[in-house]
């Protein structure tokens, strides 16, 4: 593995050449153990991540592995970027009666605040601070949701495997 690093000072946001390379060069081991827990050739695999290669590129399923080994957040970011749309890795919590009541609790109060933003809506001028707190409160609702949903998963799995 080359300890030079090709891409240095690239900044948070990665295209997807630049965060496949990151990535395989980031992996635990770098990119010599990503392509051995990938059953794939090192060489075949530091030419097809090298970030300047135009005539090589890691195919779909290839693709996946990496995503699947490495989990970067850089890279998923580059892969939804150009859709518009955003990634979520639920954190598990147990999908308990207190959880669920807690999640009504949120959409409550969710709803509560979006009707007091009727004169941002009726005139549609929206203020910075008001289309900020509706997205954070729009990604809390999300957040729980996902996370008790996930909970439910791995309460149901343990079940079927414990």
């Amino acid at each position: 593995m080359s300890r030079i690093d090709l891409l240095p000072d690239a900044g948070p946001v990665l295209a997807l050449r630049q965060a496949l390379y990151r990535a395989g060069r980031d992996y635990h081991g770098g990119i010599t153990r990503l392509a051995f827990d990938m059953v794939m050739d090192v060489d075949a695999l530091q030419k097809k991540l090298h970030p300047t290669e135009e005539r090589r590129w890691p195919s779909p399923d290839e693709i996946e592995e990496i995503v699947r080994w490495t989990a970067d957040p850089r890279l998923l970011d580059a892969l939804v970027r150009p859709a518009g749309a955003v990634w979520y890795r639920p954190e598990p919590v147990p999908a308990t009666n207190q959880a669920l009541q807690a999640v009504a609790k949120l959409l409550e109060e969710s709803s509560e605040f979006v009707g007091t933003l009727h004169e941002g809506a009726a005139d549609n001028v929206w203020m910075a601070a008001e289309v900020i707190d509706l997205e954070q409160r729009g990604m809390d609702v999300i957040r729980q949701v996902l996370a008790i949903m996930a909970g439910a998963r791995q309460a149901m799995e343990d079940e079927a495997h414990g």
